[in-house]
């Protein structure tokens, strides 16, 4: 598995409206594109900083991945994932995984938000850290 560069960057957020403008001032550049992803019951905001995004993630349900880490976390948000870009395929990265032994979350790649074909690692496999691969969008 060869991995390119940081995709993007998860922060987990209460509310989209208050931290948009936020990161809007933070990194002096626009949100360029929000969404919802249904079956991950989340919406997402889009912002860039030289070639890596910043991803904000509220939850739509409280059975959303994205409820349970600000829950978890006090009721706070935070970084909840790094995602990487792979330059070989997606598939062909979760099957070298897999048969290394280690845990993913998707066997299978799937539809993220922006676009991207995206699969988790399970953190047992990272040493605790949530991670996300992508397919590299500029191959």
């Amino acid at each position: 598995m060869q991995i390119s560069h940081i995709e993007h960057v998860g922060i987990a957020v209460a509310s989209l409206e208050q931290a948009i403008p936020f990161y809007e001032k933070l990194l002096n550049t626009k949100c360029y594109k929000i969404e919802e992803v249904a079956d991950q019951h989340v919406k997402t905001a889009f912002l860039k900083v030289g070639e890596t995004k910043i991803e904000l993630l509220e939850a739509t349900s409280d059975e959303s991945a994205i409820a349970k880490f600000i829950a978890k976390n006090g009721g706070h948000g935070g970084i909840q994932h790094m995602a990487f870009a792979v330059e070989d395929g997606l598939a062909n990265a979760l099957n070298e995984l897999q048969e290394k032994g280690e845990r993913v979350i998707d066997k299978t790649p799937r539809k993220g938000a922006d676009g991207l074909n995206i699969a988790f690692v399970h953190p047992k496999s990272t040493c605790g850290a949530l991670i996300e691969l992508c397919e590299n969008p500029n191959k």
